[in-house]
């Protein structure tokens, strides 16, 4: 028999943000925001749980908790509109256009009952037979005394850190002509899509529309695992050492990879009455102990219960789990049944095909219907094992920070946008935006490093990279930036005394020169002294005076020429001694380094100068890591460079990235 859904679906309507049932159940809505998959820690998942403990005890009695969590089969939708993509970013998009991943939204729905709403079962549903509104949904009172306890339910999640409650609105509720709300989209199965209107068949299986469904429950003590907790171990990830925690539901959630919802519902009462009627119950079984050891067994059972409901202050609740699960093919369904069979296996527990009262309990599901949910479906526990039973965590999301890099999520090689720098800074996880890299050979720490520095050079960063073993000439020749490296046919070389276009002598540059002209003429064990300096100093001071007025192009020979042709007459005019500064030592030392000279080549570049304005930088050692002349000279043209970056390159990101660390650590 056909009926239309308008005359059999539970809401009356939808005001104040709030579901109203045609019961007198009101319903709050919550849409979460819950912890990334595979990113808690052991401590974590155990404070998590507490705080699922702690706030369903601050929910008044006659209430609801349910817990809705959808996977929906997606796909990745590239960003083509942006024209400033850069060639290898256009390709990536391209790449990943339609790679499929498991879209999770996850719904909370705290719903007050009336105290005297007559208690629903598989015979007993709205979905057969419809009721009039309770007088005591019309109290005012109510409605401000369950917007009292969600606040404070919504204020410890919050607390927790772990979870974010974005309260729904009614158009989010309610659907639209053009945008279908969630109680639409859960009595079509439609997701997040535009409405669409589908038949619904109660039969052997539920189906809606083309979807044929698929309805596994945890409602029997047999079927339950022994024991539960607030995590598990993650196989794939872990070893006979080490331990790779996920939560315990986890595999109901992100790790089942198909369409589903899982439904988890915790139905508080008053706790008091609930024990009473549990010792009555008790006092029944002792009298019939003696004749069935059924009876002695569920006796002790119930012993123990009121024990530790007592001795541990634990609340009473009721608690039911289901997973709904769709497929537009029925010749799917048998594997579908294999996932949720091995998925229920690694929880310990046994897969429950519903068949009769799958309709029922479907239909419990709509938003605002959870506390018409058939009670003979439940079993009795306490708050503290039903929130083990709790999803607590989603899929990878992308960070909205402009800065970052794209990383694949490991289940399914989604892009995701990660912020390594910024983030976690302001979420208080570190203190700086240092990085250490670290893996054995092959494991891709220079592929990776290249995608990094290319996704911070693209976001305007200036990089300046120390390499070892040409990683990096390619994206360096990619980008048009500056190479230097020693070969034998074109050495390394550079100009230090180059003063860049809008950039002027300051004391950073002098003191960089000065540390340069000292590293070459002495040695380490060789002290220089304040004379020695002040000279330096002076000798820079008219060098640049010099070459600015007789517009010189400033390099290391004509610094060498100045300083013999023009400043040592100075030194003679001051009367300067050589004991105070031996000039002549000087120029001798730094003789190689003049035109003609062994090393001509290092400080007297003209191409590839202004290194203050190139964002793109990198210096290859891998030939002159164990020189005793190159190294140095150039180790400290690689700090003046980066000093010079950091202290006038205002608001912009700056990175330098240091390959074989050690290798250089050891050298120094």
């Amino acid at each position: 028999m056909e009926k239309l859904l308008d005359d059999l679906i539970p809401i009356m309507d939808v005001e104040h943000d709030c579901i109203l049932s045609k019961q007198g159940d009101i319903t709050v809505v919550f849409q979460a925001d819950l912890p990334e998959i595979f990113t808690l820690s052991d401590h974590d998942y155990e404070a998590f749980h507490q705080t699922w403990v702690k706030a369903l005890r601050v929910l008044p009695a006659h209430s609801v908790f349910y817990k809705q969590d959808w996977f929906v089969d997606s796909r990745y939708q590239p960003d083509f509109s942006r024209e400033d993509k850069s060639f290898l970013s256009m390709q990536s998009e391209r790449h990943f256009n339609e790679r499929p991943f498991l879209d999770h939204s996850c719904y909370i729905f705290i719903t007050k009952k009336p105290a005297n709403r007559k208690v629903s079962s598989s015979l007993v549903s709205n979905l057969v037979r419809p009721t009039l509104m309770p007088e005591e949904t019309m109290d005012e009172k109510v409605l401000q005394d369950l917007h009292s306890c969600v606040g404070q339910f919504r204020h410890i999640m919050e607390d927790s850190g772990f979870v974010k409650l974005r309260r729904l609105k009614d158009n989010e509720l309610w659907s639209s002509g053009a945008k279908a709300g969630i109680i639409e989209q859960y009595c079509y199965l439609s997701g997040k899509g535009e409405p669409l209107i589908k038949d619904m068949q109660f039969d052997e299986n539920i189906r809606i529309g083309s979807q044929h469904c698929q309805l596994y429950t945890l409602a029997d003590t047999e079927d339950l695992p022994a024991t539960c907790g607030s995590q598990n171990s993650f196989d794939r990830y872990s070893t006979d050492k080490t331990k790779f925690s996920i939560g315990y539901a986890s595999s109901l959630g992100q790790l089942l990879s198909c369409n589903h919802i899982y439904n988890q519902y915790i139905f508080i009462d008053d706790g008091p009455k609930t024990l009473r009627k549990m010792e009555t119950k008790r006092l029944r079984l002792q009298s019939l102990a003696a004749y069935s050891r059924k009876n002695a067994i569920a006796l002790d059972a119930t012993n123990a219960f009121l024990n530790e409901a007592i001795s541990g202050q634990r609340m009473p609740v009721r608690a039911h789990f289901n997973l709904l699960v769709w497929t537009e093919k029925q010749k799917e369904l048998n594997e579908l049944n294999n996932k949720v069979s091995a998925a229920l296996a690694q929880m310990e527990a046994v897969a429950k095909k519903e068949t009769t009262g799958a309709p029922q309990i479907y239909w419990a599901g709509i938003p605002g219907n959870a506390a018409d949910f058939p009670m003979n479906e439940t079993f009795d526990c306490f708050a503290e094992q039903a929130s083990c039973f709790l999803n607590l965590e989603t899929g990878y999301r992308s960070s909205i920070s402009p800065v970052g890099l794209r990383l694949g999520d490991r289940l399914t090689g989604k892009p995701v946008h990660v912020d390594i720098s910024d983030e976690p800074i302001k979420r208080g996880i570190c203190t700086n935006r240092n990085k250490f890299i670290l893996g054995p050979s092959g494991s891709g720490k220079s592929f990776f490093t290249n995608h990094m520095v290319r996704s911070y050079y693209e976001q305007g960063s200036h990089i300046v990279l120390v390499d070892v073993g040409h990683s990096y000439k390619g994206l360096c020749d990619l980008v048009n930036g500056y190479y230097f490296t020693y070969q034998e046919t074109n050495p390394i070389k550079f100009n230090p005394f180059h003063i860049a276009e809008g950039d002027s002598l300051d004391t950073e540059k002098k003191e960089s020169i000065k540390t340069l002209i000292l590293a070459l003429w002495k040695k380490d064990n060789e002290v220089f002294k304040r004379s020695e300096y002040v000279a330096l100093s002076n000798a820079l001071t008219l060098y640049y005076a010099y070459i600015n007025e007789y517009e010189e192009f400033a390099c290391f020979n004509t610094f060498y020429e100045f300083l013999r042709d023009e400043f040592v007459p100075i030194l003679d005019e001051d009367k300067v001694k050589d004991r105070d500064f031996d000039v002549a030592n000087l120029l001798y030392v730094l003789r190689p380094y003049y035109k003609g000279g062994e090393f001509d080549y290092l400080l007297n570049a003209t191409e590839n100068i202004d290194l203050l304005n190139e964002r793109f930088i990198v210096f290859e050692l891998d030939n002159i890591k164990d020189h005793p002349i190159l190294f140095p000279v150039v180790t400290i043209i690689i700090m003046e460079v980066f000093i010079s970056k950091m202290r006038k390159l205002k608001g912009i990101r700056k990175m330098i990235l240091i390959e074989e660390a050690w290798v250089r650590r050891e050298a120094a």
